[in-house]
């Protein structure tokens, strides 16, 4: 899979370089973003924050599209957007973003942008979007960005919490409006 660039009002969405290094062991440290995503690479140290990234960057596979959220304007990390479970016309998404980009609409627009990326160029029919009950922001994320709610998941994942949490189902389809 070849990588993209894609934007959005204000953003850039570009592959993950390992000079963001600092950014994302910043950023993964943060407590919500810690909390909210899986701790399946440990990034505890700069070399980890390597590692996470040449993952991230590493497409060869087809099972995943990550991108970093940068601001268009500066070039600030902002958050990340990523593909995953991509198997067929299937994918998952999820996002994180930095504390100083909450509230200002940045996951929302990079999921939209990522959605719409991934049904035009990968030819995805189904997305979907699960985050915990307990995350409301993200459930603000996902109707935001078009994607409907479909049920709940009970005691679904494990979050970097160490706990199973119940999630909400979310999912966009390439033919929803």
């Amino acid at each position: 899979m070849e990588h993209a660039e894609i934007t959005a009002p204000g953003l850039l969405l570009r592959p993950w370089r390992v000079e963001d290094a600092p950014a994302v062991l910043d950023a993964l440290r943060e407590p919500a973003i810690a909390r909210w995503n899986p701790r399946r690479r440990v990034t505890d140290d700069l070399a980890g924050a390597r590692d996470w990234i040449r993952y991230r960057a590493d497409w060869s596979g087809g099972d995943h599209v990550s991108l970093a959220v940068t601001s268009a304007a500066d070039g600030v990390l902002l958050g990340s957007v990523s593909l995953h479970q991509i198997h067929g016309e299937d994918a998952s998404i999820g996002y994180w973003t930095v504390p100083a980009a909450r509230g200002a609409g940045v996951a929302s627009r990079a999921v939209v942008a990522l959605t719409t990326w991934a049904f035009a160029e990968l030819r995805l029919h189904r997305v979907e979007l699960c985050h915990a009950v307990d995350n409301p922001a993200s459930c603000r994320v996902a109707e935001r960005a078009g994607y409907r709610a479909e049920g709940t998941l009970r005691e679904a994942f494990r979050y970097g919490d160490g706990l199973r949490h119940d999630e909400h189902l979310h999912a966009r389809l390439a033919t929803d409006a």
